[in-house]
């Protein structure tokens, strides 16, 4: 029974949709064969994790269909993309081409809506063969690069409904740490990403580039890990606490109602709560210079660091930033106290409440969480931080620029802090793998749709975030529910198996009660492999009442056990044993002692 527990897994479907002309039908089987032999069956992962165990109960498998697009769609693509080329003026500051990501977006999307699916997730790989004036990239916002401000373009784009493209043909881009780090996307050919460039590859090759490619956005896209185990409450409250130091609130880049619509929108339309689900925000103001934790708080934090400069020589300049952790430890130790001396009401019980504690401080130098972070995301609580400083030149680049951050600018990141504590989302870079043991950094699909990572601005959310907000509650479930099973199967093995254990009217109960579990369970992993979390979310809950009888049966019956004595015999004396061996001893005696006379004739012989 244990075994079969462990081999449940949810079957993935995923629809490779190659477009372009220079996708031939021989390409479909290689680049088949390539993805089957190099994805394997795994399960699903937990990056943060008390214990050493990062791998849930359940796994999953991947379920391909390649095949080519019709070539309506390629020319329509070429067309739109070539008549943007041809009006889009090249840039002084960049390399590349700006070309909107809604050029490419809007076809996509239209075939997407033909295709009438939304019970499996479609990836366009798009080698169109247009030849540009110059290279080109999708920018993701209205803005232009500016001296202080750096537009990351990218080639790819993962939509609000269950698709994603990337264009081969765009680029190649380049991202990530300025300096060193993980997770460097780099220029040139070396990347998947840019598998189309540089020198001419082989067909073989080329696909070889692509089944890399469609496997990493499978695990960090379709099938990401759990940032943090997250339990199904009926309401969900968020807290925003913002803690200001002037009388006059600067809301500019601080808006509540733009980030509480990010999840309104989302929430009403049904992708991001089940049925019966709420989610509240609530505000609350607190003057910094009368709540004297705060200021315990932040001045117990602020830790420095020095940093060498080349001006007309080398010069070490000391900055400071706040410490997350102790700012975390400090404002969990005193939570009760800071909720009195701010005014706030108490917890509501049965209800599961997230603070967001915004420092809006009077300081006129940079001051951010960890040297690099404007928001951080813990269990309990979201922790952010902003002064008057309105910009710095972080640690990353793109595409030969250095990204500046906006440091008064809070929503985008306080959305992806929400979405890490309150639904256990993962950032878009982090992956965790079972053969580094280790968590991964890799910023390949942190630009576009994402509200992770320094290299996108959107604060809207993809079908990743959307689906990945659900899939995470029942993950959490049905991994307790998979445990919580073994360990009564366990406790019945204990007590000598449920024949020994079970009376027969008992018995007969518990397997009925195991058989409709399974089933509930079956059906639960059925709607999740066909991305119906509602269906999933009623038989997984369904199910723990049969759990529960089953733990009470056996509960019942362990009580039941009667101790009996058996009283202990002596076993009867080995007459017959000891006869034959004395019998035997005899007769070895006896010829021992005739030895000369029994062996006489042999010895004349010679």
């Amino acid at each position: 029974m244990i075994s079969s527990l462990l081999s449940l897994s949810v079957p993935i479907p995923l629809h490779i949709r190659l477009v372009g002309l220079n996708f031939s039908s021989s390409s479909l089987s290689l680049l088949t064969s390539f993805l089957q032999s190099s994805v394997t069956s795994s399960h699903f992962h937990l990056i943060s994790s008390s214990s050493s165990h990062h791998s849930l109960s359940i796994g999953h498998s991947l379920h391909l269909d390649v095949s080519l697009s019709p070539s309506s769609l390629s020319s329509t693509l070429s067309t739109a993309l070539s008549s943007a080329l041809s009006s889009t003026p090249s840039s002084l500051r960049s390399p590349l081409l700006s070309i909107p990501y809604s050029t490419v977006d809007s076809i996509i999307s239209r075939h997407f809506d033909s295709e009438k699916t939304d019970n499996s997730v479609y990836i366009y790989i798009l080698n169109l063969g247009v030849t540009p004036k110059q290279p080109y990239a999708y920018s993701y916002s209205h803005s232009e690069s500016s001296a202080g401000y750096t537009n990351c373009l990218g080639t790819l784009w993962t939509g609000n409904k269950r698709y994603l493209w990337i264009d081969l043909g765009a680029g190649p881009v380049d991202y990530g740490p300025a300096l060193s780090g993980d997770g460097v996307l780099p220029r040139g050919e070396f990347h998947p990403l840019a598998a189309a460039h540089g020198r001419p590859k082989s067909e073989k090759t080329l696909l070889a580039d692509l089944a890399s490619l469609i496997y990493s956005a499978y695990q960090v896209l379709v099938v990401p890990p759990l940032r943090i185990p997250v339990h199904f409450e009926n309401t969900l409250t968020v807290e925003l606490i913002h803690i200001h130091a002037s009388e006059n609130v600067d809301s500019s880049g601080l808006d509540w109602n733009e980030i509480e619509k990010s999840f309104r929108n989302e929430a009403n339309d049904g992708e991001l709560l089940f049925g019966n689900q709420s989610l509240e925000f609530k505000r609350y103001s607190v003057n910094y210079e009368e709540c004297s934790i705060c200021s315990f708080a932040v001045s117990r934090s602020i830790n420095s660091f020095t940093s060498r400069f080349l001006f007309d020589n080398y010069t070490l300049i000391v900055s400071e930033y706040l410490d997350s952790k102790r700012l975390h430890q400090i404002l969990s130790d005193s939570a009760e106290e800071f909720r009195r001396v701010a005014g706030l009401p108490e917890e509501e019980f049965g209800s599961r409440v997230l603070p967001v504690y915004v420092f809006d401080l009077d300081y006129h130098t940079i001051l951010l969480l960890d040297r690099y972070h404007q928001s951080i995301a813990f269990r309990d609580m979201v922790i952010s931080v902003r002064t008057r400083t309105a910009q710095t030149v972080s640690d990353y680049s793109c595409n030969g620029r250095h990204v500046f951050t906006r440091t008064r600018e809070l929503q985008r990141p306080l959305v992806g802090s929400i979405l890490q504590s309150m639904w256990g989302v993962s950032p878009t870079h982090l992956l965790w793998s079972p053969t580094h043991n280790s968590t991964l950094v890799d910023y390949t699909w942190s630009v576009g749709q994402t509200p992770f990572g320094p290299f996108s601005e959107v604060m809207s959310l993809s079908f990743v975030q959307k689906d990945a907000a659900r899939r995470n509650f029942l993950l959490t479930s049905l991994n307790y529910s998979l445990t919580s099973a073994i360990d009564v199967l366990e406790s019945i093995d204990a007590h000598g198996g449920d024949s020994n254990l079970l009376k027969q009217k008992q018995h007969v109960e518990f397997i009925q009660r195991w058989h409709l579990f399974r089933y509930k369970l079956d059906k639960a992993v059925s709607a999740l492999s066909h991305f119906d979390f509602e269906m999933a979310f009623y038989y997984i809950k369904s199910s723990d009442h049969d759990l529960y009888a089953i733990h009470d049966l056996v509960y019942t019956a362990s009580q039941e056990i009667e101790a009996s004595l058996v009283c202990f015999k002596d076993p009867p004396f080995p007459w017959a044993a000891l006869s034959f061996s004395a019998v035997g001893f005899l007769a070895l005696s006896y010829v021992y002692a005739k030895r000369d006379k029994i062996f006489r004739n042999k010895r004349k012989q010679f």
